[in-house]
């Protein structure tokens, strides 16, 4: 079966995504990389705009996250483009992500150190949404909190079972295969079990 599946996991400037090809039930990894979401030396937007005054640190956030959308959208359209390369069939793609963010402005945010973190985790979550969408990619959407247990359900198999699919998964990968790499993994199979034409 030619189908494939993306998944991320986002992180702070970056994030992890896992490729995988086949039946959700024998699936194989065909690619696992760590894609950046930020331009070399570039910091947490948030954080880097701290200290700047008001209309600053706006137009430092905005233009932040434009540069990470335009990092994101083409990190998922050059995936699509090697899984089609590889002669996949690219069935959809899944991302990790958060419970949404209040409608604060930029000033709110920046005057209380834990909505930065929010904020930030919410943006690289974000921008991968909208870089799927922009693709014309059918979006999956995990809980990134409780990606495995949430990806068990929707497969209908125990936590157990699915921990230790993605063990023997990445074992048959080799490394890096942590925590991340697990997390995508399981969002990846969920969109392989629902791809269209799925027996």
């Amino acid at each position: 079966m030619n189908r494939a599946a993306l998944a991320f996991k986002p992180r702070t400037g970056r994030a992890v995504l896992v490729m995988l090809a086949g039946d959700f039930r024998e699936p194989r990894v065909i690619e696992r990389s760590e894609i950046p979401l930020l331009p070399a030396g570039e910091f947490a937007p948030y954080r880097a705009a701290e200290d700047l005054e008001h209309q600053a640190a706006n137009t430092y956030v905005r233009e932040s996250i434009a540069r990470a959308q335009d990092l994101a959208t083409g990190a998922v359209r050059g995936a699509a483009k090697r899984c089609a390369e590889a002669g996949y069939n690219l069935c959809g793609c899944a991302v990790l992500v958060g419970s949404g963010m209040p409608d604060w402005t930029t000033e709110q945010i920046l005057a209380v150190h834990v909505r930065m973190h929010k904020a930030e985790g919410e943006l690289f979550r974000d921008v991968l949404v909208k870089g799927v969408c922009a693709c014309g990619i059918e979006l999956t959407t995990l809980p990134d909190k409780t990606a495995i247990d949430a990806a068990a359900k929707k497969l209908g198999v125990t936590r157990a079972r699915l921990d230790a699919d993605l063990t023997a998964l990445g074992r048959s990968a080799g490394p890096p295969w942590g925590k991340y790499q697990k997390e995508a993994a399981a969002a990846a199979l969920v969109v392989l079990k629902n791809a269209k034409g799925h027996r």
